[in-house]
């Protein structure tokens, strides 16, 4: 096992721990096989083959207590990485990610991802629409309770299926994806404004039904960037609720004047994601 470390230190480390393979329930050959650890479980899903660009995903399992991350893994943890250089027939991957959870981390601060189960659709694009598509993923991951745990598993998948029957779970799974939305946008759920406060301090201003389940979290333009987790202002302006961060965490030299940010807006069963820049 390994002591969970602060996001900022563990950026660029690289963890590795190998997993036994155990081959459970598969059904037909829309699902590989479940790789297994002590603490979780992973496996690719194929969508229905139709056309150039395929659905498929990555499903995995944690036991109660446990966790795995989302792609920003706030004030602490290691992102998921995924490797599909060596597939079939494919030209490219995009890993798609549902809205995540909230959690104390166990230092005082804010990590970010999943509990219990969760799908990453994956948009694949097919070099040739004619010819076998086999999907091959080396996977990296951690597992937290109050320790995390790093995880390597390799799985592989052909799409062979006219009607797969995975496309339930992936298409409820894409639904839990925030759909891309601009600033003042007529939604219910909207980000209304980003403005600095000072030098190191940003506002970002949004329209919500209710504060329950409602959450923020900001992304920088580049991986390295550690941008804190929004935290809800207690007495916002009247008919918004406000959301304060401070501009920390950014990598050395980096200037926070016009950056390219990634808001992420949850709330209830809705979740949007706006492309902004900081004013």
């Amino acid at each position: 096992m390994i002591a969970m470390v602060p996001r900022r230190a563990a950026l660029g480390a690289t963890v590795i721990l190998s997993v036994a393979c155990a081959a459970s329930e598969v059904r037909a050959e829309d699902a590989s096989p479940w790789q297994r650890d002590a603490h979780s479980a992973v496996r690719l899903l194929a969508g229905s083959r139709s056309g150039t660009v395929l659905l498929g995903g990555v499903a995995i399992q944690l036991q109660p207590g446990w966790h795995t991350y989302w792609r920003t893994p706030g004030d602490s943890g290691v992102p998921p990485r995924f490797d599909f250089s060596k597939s079939d027939n494919i030209e490219a991957v995009t890993v798609l990610w549902p809205a995540p959870h909230k959690f104390d981390d166990g230092a005082g601060g804010t990590s970010l991802g999943y509990i219990k189960q969760i799908v990453l659709p994956l948009r694949i694009v097919a070099k040739n629409t004619d010819k076998p598509v086999t999907l091959r993923a080396s996977i990296n991951y951690a597992v937290c309770e109050k320790l995390c745990i790093p995880v390597d598993a390799s799985a592989e998948l052909a799409f062979a299926s006219v009607a797969s029957t995975e496309d339930g779970t992936l298409s409820e799974a894409l639904n839990a994806v925030p759909k891309p939305a601009n600033v003042g946008d007529p939604n219910p759920l909207t980000v209304l404004d980003i403005k600095r406060d000072g030098k190191t301090s940003v506002l970002v201003d949004v329209a919500a039904p209710d504060t329950n389940g409602l959450s923020l979290f900001v992304e920088g333009p580049t991986p390295d960037w550690a941008l804190p987790v929004p935290k809800l202002v207690e007495h916002g302006p009247a008919g918004v609720k406000r959301f304060a961060f401070e501009l920390d965490g950014l990598p050395p030299g980096a200037s926070a004047d016009g950056a390219a940010l990634k808001l992420t807006l949850v709330g209830g069963d809705r979740a949007y994601e706006f492309n902004v820049n900081l004013p």
